[in-house]
């Protein structure tokens, strides 16, 4: 039985159909527009502009890079420690991925354990005060460090922290 469509659904129809008709003509005008807009710098040779690799280092795993809830500062440093030194026990309050320049950094962490990163290796310290740590240079020559912190907005950069009790050999 066939429906009928009075007067009024005829003209819904229709508006319907011009509807669908005029989102089509928008759609092939955004298209067509498209050809029109420049493309990306990348595109474009650069000029003007140099570059220097300061420090590269490879992880020995995969980088799990947090930043802190809120703002945050940004923070590029480089950290010299001299045959013999220690950067004293600490903490931080945000990550800082680290990249061993030069040298072999030594450090201790809060459950006694020791890590060596030689030159040429990279690694992230863990924010938090049960991340306590210490770095030493137990070798002949200077350890060079290019550090970037991500921490809190307007936080110090470290935070003493009280010795852990290793016992003689750490």
């Amino acid at each position: 039985m066939p429906v009928r469509v009075g007067r009024h659904g005829a003209r819904q129809g229709r508006q319907a159909q011009r509807g669908r008709l005029g989102k089509g003509l928008v759609t092939a005008g955004c298209v067509a527009a498209l050809a029109f807009v420049p493309t990306a710098a990348g595109a474009t040779p650069g000029s003007g502009v140099s570059a220097t690799v300061v420090a590269e280092g490879t992880s020995a795993k995969k980088l799990k890079v947090k930043t802190p809830k809120g703002r945050t500062d940004v923070t590029f440093r480089t950290i010299t420690i001299e045959p013999g030194g220690s950067t004293g026990w600490h903490t931080h309050r945000g990550q800082l991925i680290v990249v061993v320049k030069s040298g072999t950094l030594t450090r201790t962490l809060d459950d006694c354990s020791v890590e060596v990163s030689p030159a040429g290796t990279s690694f992230i310290e863990p924010s938090g005060r049960k991340h306590r740590h210490v770095g030493r240079n137990l070798g002949t020559e200077p350890v060079v460090l290019w550090v970037t912190y991500l921490l809190p907005d307007g936080s110090e950069l470290s935070d003493d922290a009280d010795a852990v009790d290793c016992g003689p050999a750490k």
